[in-house]
C-alpha cells in the first residue's frame, strides 16, 4: 500500500494517473453513447431533458479535466521527462504525488454531483444565468474544478522546474526534445489561464451563496463577463490539451521514420511558442454573437486566421518528416498519418468558423460540435491511443500484435469519421448543440453518426482487450531496434528511478 499511497517514483505515479484517466475516459465514452442513442430514438421521453443535458455537462468535463489533461500531460510527461533529461526523477517527487492525489476527490465530486435532485445542466461552459441558481450540483462540480486546477498548477510548476533546473549541459534549445518543449510551453498556459477559470467560478459560487451580483443583471451586473473570464481560460485550454499531442506525435514520427531529427525542430519550437502567445488573445472568437462591434470582430477573426500559420507549419514539418523514405506502415506510422490528415481536417473548419459572417449562422450548431471533435477525437485522442501503443513496449516489457494493431487502427478511423463527419452536415442544415428535439430531415445523419458511435466504443473495447491480452500472454521483448530517441536507450521496463543521480547544471 505504501508503494503506492507515499510513492515518489515517477513511473508508479505515472500508472496511477493513467487508472483515473481510463476510468474517466470509459465513464465519458459511456455518457457520449447515452447522449447518441438517445439522439438516434425519435421517441423522446421529455422527462429526460436535464439528465441529457447533465450527460453533456459531465462528459465534456471528465473528457477534458479527468482523461485528456492525466493521461497527455500526467501519464507520459512523468514517465518520460526524467528519462529524455537523464534524471533521476522530477525535481519535486512529493509534489508530484500530491497533485495526483487531489485528483481523487475532484473526480469523486464531480461524478457524485450527477446524484443531486438539482442536476447540474449548464454546459461545461456554466454560462450565467443558468449557473445563476443556487443548486448544490453546481457548487460541487465547481469545487471540483477548483481542485482539478490545483493539481494541474501544481504539476505545471513541477515540469517547468525540473526542465529548467535538471537539464544536461549541452545547449538548452537544443538539448530538449520536443516533448520537453511542449509541456513547457502547455505547463506555462496551465498557470496562466486556470487561475482566471478559478475567478469566473468563485464569481459564480458568491453570487450563489454571498447574495453577490457580478453576473445578474438585477443587481447591475453582466453575464457576458463571465464568457469574457471562462473563454480567456477556455482557447488556451484548446492548446493544453492539443500541444503535448504535438509533442507526442513529433516523437513518434521522429523514430518511425527513422530519421535522426524531425524535420525543422527549430522552427516546430517557435511555431508552438507562437501558438501559446496566439492562443491568448483570440478568445472572443467564441463569442461572436454576443454583439461585439464589427472592428473588434475583424481582430478577433484576423488573430484566429494567423493562428493557422504556426499550426501549418507544424503539419508541413510533419509530411516533410514522413516524406524520402520507404514507408514502414508500423501501427504507429498508420496513426501518425491519420492524425496529421484528421487534425488538419479539424483545422480548416475551424478557418471556417473564425470569419465572423459565417459563424453568426454556424455558432452553436452540430458544425462546431464537429469541429472540436475533430482536434479533440481526432488530435488528442489519436495521439494518446498511438502514444500508448508506441511507448507501451518500454513501460510494460510486453508487446501487442502489431497485426491486430493495424485492424483495429483501420476499424477505428472509419468508425469515428462515422460519428463525427456528418455532424458537419447537421450542423449546415441548422441543428443546434445540446438539442434533444430534431426535424425529421436530420434523422439519417444522426443515426448515422450514433452508428458510428456505436462501433467506435466496441473498437476501444477491442484496443483495451488487447492491451489486457498482451499483459496475460507475456510476450516478452526479443528484438533490437536502431532506436534514436533518448528514452529508448533505458532497459524496458527501466528501474524505479532511472539513474542514481540528477544531472543538475548551474545556467551562468
Amino acid at each position: 500500500m505504501k508503494k503506492w499511497m507515499y510513492s515518489t517514483n515517477h513511473k508508479n505515479i505515472s500508472i496511477m494517473y493513467l487508472i483515473i484517466g481510463m476510468w474517466s475516459g470509459m465513464m465519458g465514452m459511456s455518457m457520449s453513447m447515452i447522449i447518441r442513442i438517445e439522439l438516434m430514438n425519435t421517441m423522446n421521453n421529455f422527462n429526460f431533458n436535464l439528465t441529457y443535458y447533465m450527460m453533456i455537462t459531465i462528459h465534456a468535463l471528465l473528457m477534458i479535466f479527468f482523461m485528456t489533461m492525466p493521461i497527455i500531460i500526467g501519464v507520459f510527461s512523468n514517465w518520460l521527462i526524467p528519462l529524455m533529461t537523464s534524471n533521476q526523477d522530477l525535481i519535486y517527487p512529493r509534489l508530484n504525488n500530491l497533485s495526483m492525489w487531489i485528483l481523487f476527490p475532484s473526480l469523486m465530486m464531480l461524478t457524485m454531483s450527477m446524484f443531486i435532485k438539482n442536476k447540474i445542466f449548464t454546459g461545461w461552459t456554466m454560462y450565467p444565468p443558468l449557473s445563476i441558481q443556487n443548486s448544490t450540483s453546481i457548487n460541487m462540480t465547481i469545487l471540483s474544478l477548483h481542485l482539478n486546477g490545483i493539481s494541474s498548477i501544481l504539476s505545471s510548476m513541477n515540469f517547468i522546474i525540473s526542465m529548467l533546473n535538471m537539464n544536461s549541459n549541452k545547449m538548452f534549445i537544443n538539448n530538449l526534445s520536443l516533448y520537453c518543449w511542449s509541456i513547457m510551453i502547455t505547463s506555462m498556459l496551465i498557470i496562466i489561464s486556470i487561475p482566471v477559470l478559478a475567478s469566473g467560478i468563485t464569481m459564480i459560487i458568491m453570487d450563489h451563496n454571498f447574495n453577490s451580483m457580478f453576473f445578474n443583471p438585477m443587481g447591475n451586473g453582466n453575464p457576458v463577463i463571465f464568457q469574457h473570464l471562462f473563454w480567456f481560460f477556455g482557447h488556451p485550454e484548446v492548446y493544453i490539451l492539443i500541444l503535448p499531442g504535438f509533442g507526442l506525435m513529433s516523437q513518434i514520427m521522429n523514430q518511425e521514420t527513422g530519421k535522426l531529427e524531425i524535420f525543422s525542430k527549430m522552427n516546430m519550437i517557435y511555431a508552438m511558442m507562437s501558438i501559446g502567445v496566439l492562443g491568448f488573445i483570440v478568445w472572443a472568437h467564441h463569442m461572436f454573437t454576443i454583439g461585439l462591434d464589427i472592428d473588434t470582430q475583424l481582430y478577433f477573426m484576423s488573430a484566429t486566421m494567423i493562428i493557422a500559420v504556426p499550426t501549418s507549419i507544424k503539419i508541413f514539418s510533419w509530411i516533410l518528416t514522413m516524406n524520402g523514405n520507404k514507408m514502414n506502415m508500423s501501427p504507429m506510422m498508420m496513426w501518425s498519418m491519420g492524425f496529421t490528415t484528421m487534425f488538419t481536417m479539424g483545422g480548416l473548419t475551424g478557418i471556417i468558423l473564425s470569419n465572423s459572417i459565417i459563424d453568426m449562422n454556424l455558432h452553436d450548431t452540430y458544425y462546431v460540435v464537429a469541429h472540436f471533435h475533430y482536434v479533440l477525437s481526432m488530435g488528442v485522442v489519436f495521439s494518446i491511443l498511438s502514444s500508448m501503443i508506441f511507448w507501451y513496449p518500454m513501460m510494460t516489457n510486453n508487446m501487442m500484435k502489431s497485426s491486430m494493431l493495424k485492424i483495429n487502427f483501420i476499424n477505428l478511423f472509419i468508425s469515428i469519421n462515422m460519428t463525427f463527419f456528418p455532424q458537419h452536415f447537421l450542423g449546415l442544415n441548422g441543428m443546434p448543440r445540446r438539442y434533444i428535439m430534431f426535424s425529421d430531415q436530420m434523422m439519417f445523419w444522426n443515426s448515422l453518426s450514433s452508428i458510428g458511435a456505436v462501433s467506435t466504443t466496441m473498437f476501444i473495447m477491442v484496443f483495451i482487450s488487447m492491451i489486457m491480452e498482451s499483459m496475460i500472454s507475456k510476450q516478452k521483448l526479443m528484438f533490437k531496434m536502431k532506436l534514436f530517441n533518448q528514452e529508448w536507450m533505458m532497459n524496458s521496463p527501466s528501474m524505479p528511478h532511472s539513474f542514481n543521480e540528477n544531472n543538475i547544471i548551474t545556467f551562468k
